[in-house]
């Protein structure tokens, strides 16, 4: 990992060691000052792996662009170990986006399995209510080559967990059957999947690519989760009615929080809970059968008192219980004689760039008139923000070059390219678009798009 010397620059710094002494009990809060930059989640990182292994580290912000800015840190920091738990787009169980609702239930599942060290989410999906880990471990689906499962069995499962049949996959959330075939592209699953029976046995599972529709490598077994709770506990398979807990309720006990903004969390939870109310209501004026809102989200003050019971570090700026030392490094602002004169002496200093063409290039432009920076190393790798600790300064190229840093996270989820399902089309055939409606089949185009192409297909409607 190209990061590991910052954590290893964390074992050496005396402040830190001296915060693992003083960490907060169950029930308690300590107050950090001196962490600028992505030293915040360096050293949730280093709490994580170092300190309390196998102790569980809750990030806790605002925003869900907060949440995104932390995991993308996080991720290239710790590598595995490390999920997301986004909030709701929509009010209850009824999520329509899919790698909304998928993320969340794979991760809830990963915490559930102990799978994870640092979980990030958000003050309101804290506090949004979900179903309980008897109902997920009920609902999900464990299919090895070999088990005898009879393939009805099993399509009446994915239908009970809210999966669509299709007469071809080509998306998460749907699954086809075509004689003793079935595939499958689930929560929980990395890749589709293609299972074949044998009579009432599984003979084999391999993976399958989307766009081709052909077969790949095998696979042992699969795990598919729910695509949502409401289906199951509408049809009445469980014995009770599906139980909703909120996050807080799910965590060990031994968890340790970390907060950037405790009072701007507790805004954020008062509000998403007046404005459910507001929606909510809206809904059964329109005649909608609606839950009452204690359904979908926690009340605030019992999400207050949820919170308080766990050992929680509050990382802010401002006067503060501990002091960590480390100060945000000096400004650049793509002045490379100011950046040399601050390289080669004092401090030793890593430079994280975004790729290898920008580490090469700002090595060449180090390096002008013979100037070899010691002390200074420049790796690939990405933190949102620098910072100066007594044992490393740490620079980032978008910091030096000012330079916006774009957090772009691939999607979670595959798609079939347009060809898959526009293959069978003719050029001026007629279709039929969900929303849109009758129209005329002109073609696949490439577009450009944010410096990469898609390829989509062009409809064109009267006028």
């Amino acid at each position: 990992m190209t990061l590991r010397p910052i954590l290893d620059a964390f074992d050496r710094c005396a402040t830190v060691r001296a915060l693992a002494e003083r960490l907060p009990v169950r029930g308690s809060t300590l107050s950090l000052s001196g962490l600028p930059g992505s030293s915040r989640a360096v050293l949730a990182t280093w709490l994580s792996q170092r300190v309390g292994a196998g102790r569980l580290v809750l990030v806790v912000t605002t925003t869900p662009a907060d949440a995104e800015r932390w995991l993308t840190d996080l991720q290239h920091l710790a590598g595995s170990g490390v999920a997301l738990y986004p909030q709701r787009e929509a009010l209850g169980e009824d999520e329509p986006h899919f790698e909304i609702a998928g993320e969340r239930i794979e991760t809830l599942a990963a915490l559930l399995r102990g799978e994870l060290r640092v979980l990030v989410t958000t003050a309101r999906a804290s506090a949004e209510r979900t179903a309980v880990p008897a109902a997920l471990e009920k609902l999900r689906l464990q299919l090895a080559v070999g088990d005898a499962r009879p393939l009805g069995e099993v399509t009446a499962a994915l239908e009970e967990m809210g999966y669509q049949r299709v007469a071809a996959v080509a998306e998460v959330a749907e699954y086809s059957v075509r004689g003793g075939i079935i595939d499958v592209y689930g929560f929980g699953m990395p890749a589709p999947a293609r299972l074949e029976w044998w009579g009432d046995d599984i003979s084999s599972i391999r993976a399958f690519d989307l766009t081709t529709q052909r077969s790949g490598a095998e696979l042992p077994d699969v795990t598919v989760l729910p695509i949502t709770s409401l289906a199951v506990r509408d049809s009445g398979t469980l014995d009770a009615p599906v139980e909703r807990r909120s996050l807080l309720e799910l965590l060990p006990a031994d968890t340790l929080l970390f907060e950037e903004a405790p009072h701007p969390d507790e805004e954020e939870v008062d509000r998403a809970w007046r404005e459910a109310e507001h929606h909510l209501e809206i809904a059964r004026r329109l005649g909608e059968d609606v839950p009452k809102r204690d359904a979908i989200f926690v009340d605030p003050a019992v999400w207050r008192t949820r919170r308080a019971q766990f050992a929680r570090m509050v990382v802010a700026d401002e006067s503060a219980d501990f002091q960590i030392g480390f100060f945000p490094p000096d400004r650049v602002d793509r002045d490379l004689g100011r950046l040399r004169a601050m390289l080669g002496h004092g401090t030793p200093t890593l430079i994280l760039c975004d790729n290898e063409g920008q580490r090469e290039r700002l090595d060449e432009l180090l390096e002008e008139n013979g100037f070899r920076p010691a002390g200074t190393s420049l790796v690939v790798g990405a933190l949102d923000g620098g910072f100066v600790m007594p044992t490393l300064r740490v620079l980032t190229d978008h910091e030096i070059f000012r330079r916006a840093r774009r957090l772009r996270r691939s999607r979670r989820y595959r798609q079939a390219a347009p060809g898959t399902v526009t293959g069978a089309l003719a050029l001026g055939d007629y279709v039929v678009h969900l929303e849109h409606g009758i129209g005329v089949y002109r073609g696949i185009q490439t577009l450009t798009i944010d410096g990469g192409t898609i390829e989509v297909a062009i409809l064109e409607y009267e006028g």
